[in-house]
């Protein structure tokens, strides 16, 4: 009997290329399988960014909103406080207004009392000045030429008009109380020519020549400019010295009037 050979080679390599071909097979597919656990956990991380973007929107809108409501009760409490002020000053303007109103219900009244007694006020300077020593005349008597014409005028507020003659009440006030340099005018003895004069308050009104030799003052007695004596020369050179500031205040011996009574006598 014949028994048949064959070789074991080729079985054996179908054996081993089977065996390849499953190994091969587990790779592939534990390959395949990691690829989705990869892809899985990327997609699950972009959901996670993606939440988290979302969530980091929501709180920056949520603090937006905050600072925009602190924001608004900041305002809210500065307006509170404007209107109370606004209130407070609405009030004391309505106040002003109704001060204002009744002020004008009573002008007319004011002008026609304001008026006469500016007109009196005048008049009473006017003779004031007639009355007083003669310096500068031409000065005062201008003003109160010029308060009459302002009076006359409808251009000039009464309070303008006021102020005008306690102006001019002022100046005449501060004569009394001060002394003075000017230079004058006068006719002594039938000849004219211009004097240095000193006004001492109210009280005396001297001239004398840049040269001194002629020197005089107001006698009120006789209302005229009569000169003085040699004696007086000095004392009224000294006086206009201090008047026009060249030296320092001094006593002065100078002739002044007699006082009068109050009664005139």
């Amino acid at each position: 009997m014949k028994r048949c050979k064959f070789s074991s080679r080729p079985i054996t390599t179908a054996v081993l290329a089977a065996s390849v071909i499953a190994v091969a097979g587990g790779v592939f597919a534990q390959s395949v399988t990691v690829d989705q656990v990869l892809q899985a956990g990327q997609r699950r991380l972009n959901l996670a960014q993606e939440s988290q973007e979302r969530i980091n929107q929501v709180v920056e809108r949520a603090r937006s909103l905050a600072d925009q409501y602190r924001a608004v009760n900041k305002e809210i409490d500065g307006l509170k406080v404007y209107n109370r002020l606004m209130t407070a000053q609405t009030n004391g303007q309505n106040a002003t207004l109704e001060d204002i109103s009744i002020s004008m219900d009573q002008v007319d009244v004011i002008n026609r009392q304001i008026f006469p007694l500016m007109e009196r006020m005048i008049d009473g300077l006017e003779q004031s000045i007639a009355l007083d020593i003669p310096f500068l005349l031409d000065e005062r008597t201008k003003r109160i030429a010029d308060l009459k014409e302002i009076m006359e005028r409808s251009d000039v507020s009464v309070a303008e008009k006021f102020r005008k003659v306690m102006e001019a009440y002022q100046i005449e006030n501060d004569y009394g109380i001060s002394s003075e340099h000017y230079v004058q005018a006068l006719e002594i003895d039938g000849s004219t020519r211009e004097y240095n004069m000193l006004r001492i308050g109210r009280i005396g009104l001297y001239f004398q020549s840049d040269d001194t030799s002629i020197t005089g003052w107001w006698n009120a007695e006789i209302g005229a400019f009569e000169q003085l004596s040699n004696r007086h020369r000095s004392e009224v050179r000294k006086g206009i010295r201090v008047a026009r500031q060249l030296i320092a205040p001094e006593l002065m011996l100078l002739p002044v009037p007699a006082p009068e009574s109050a009664g005139g006598a």
